[in-house]
């Protein structure tokens, strides 16, 4: 249940014009004088809502947060979505929750990590105020082949998500990283759990980390050249809503988890499609080694029906890499 001011929220944002403080009192079952605090208590938060006797309260501009009640006002059915102000990491969070019963779906959301972290060890730039941090919490029921996946699966949800919500359609760097003109606004972590006794997938964790609103500057200057924000490559003046974005890419996930595995043609004709590595000089190295092994050079060729990366190499042969690390070459 949310609370009264997530509930006022939720309702000024779905009305999108006035609607009275009786009526709210009602659907709450609380006073008026309850609503009036709850009013007060947004409008401190730097939401800009307007009162008119006999007609009520109209929201007339609001700040960029992510809340119960924003998130709410776009998917009012949805529950099992916990929103956090910080923390540690979002998957290690949400696989602890998992340990302990969480159903397929849940959701962990938070403003910013303090230990967030990416493949092959790195850690997640994860500032306050400016991302969207995100777990999604998946019991599949299929073979470990088909649950290997799930990461590029994951990456067609979130192409379409900001696509859906902002207007770019993004593309994908093999295997997860997602880019706007080149630059990566997105990574995404998959960490699966299983049951020792039988060998089985008990819980897949997706963790998803999306720069929203970042300036250059506030980026690290070791990855200014690489890593940029939604809001920078699209040239928004104002900040993005994260809010409607993080709504869009739970709807997407959602929808993934109720078709996995059976739209697999879909999501593997949407990865190629959006696919920026194929074409492109690359550099391979192995997971296990990637710090010190020489790189091996080639030519990516395609997406196999596995979402393996074929790749040419320089001395004729081809393999189907299933994972690794692998570096654009650019001229």
């Amino acid at each position: 249940m949310i609370s009264t001011k997530e509930f006022v929220i939720s309702k000024l944002l779905r009305a999108g014009d006035y609607i009275s403080g009786e009526s709210l009192s009602t659907e709450l079952n609380i006073s008026r004088a309850a609503v009036n605090t709850a009013v007060k208590s947004l409008r401190n938060d730097g939401y800009d809502i307007k009162s008119v006797t006999n007609k009520g309260y109209k929201l007339m501009n609001r700040p960029d947060l992510l809340t119960s009640g924003e998130i709410n006002a776009i998917i009012p059915d949805r529950d099992n979505i916990i929103i956090l102000p910080e923390v540690d990491s979002t998957n290690k969070y949400l696989k602890d929750l998992a340990y302990n019963g969480a159903p397929s779906g849940t959701v962990v959301i938070s403003d910013c990590q303090t230990a967030g972290r990416g493949r092959l060890g790195r850690s997640f730039h994860s500032p306050s105020g400016s991302g969207i941090y995100l777990s999604y919490l998946m019991r599949p029921s299929a073979a470990p082949q088909l649950i290997s996946t799930i990461t590029c699966w994951s990456a067609v949800a979130v192409s379409n998500a900001i696509k859906a919500t902002f207007g770019p359609e993004p593309s994908i760097k093999w295997v997860n990283d997602i880019l706007i003109n080149d630059m990566k606004i997105c990574g995404i972590l998959t960490e699966m759990s299983l049951e020792s006794e039988i060998g089985a997938v008990s819980s897949v964790v997706i963790g998803i980390g999306i720069n929203v609103n970042e300036a250059p500057d506030d980026f690290p200057a070791e990855l200014r050249t690489i890593a940029s924000s939604i809001r920078h490559e699209i040239n928004s003046k104002e900040p993005l809503h994260r809010a409607s974005l993080a709504a869009a890419l739970i709807k997407e996930l959602d929808h993934m988890c109720s078709s996995f595995p059976d739209a697999r043609q879909v999501y593997i004709d949407s990865y190629r499609k959006n696919c920026s590595t194929v074409g492109l000089q690359v550099s391979v190295v192995s997971a296990h080694n990637h710090t010190s092994e020489i790189p091996r050079l080639g030519t990516a060729t395609g997406i196999g029906d596995d979402f393996s990366l074929k790749v040419r190499f320089e001395d004729g042969h081809e393999e189907n890499l299933s994972s690794g690390e692998v570096s654009v070459r650019r001229k």
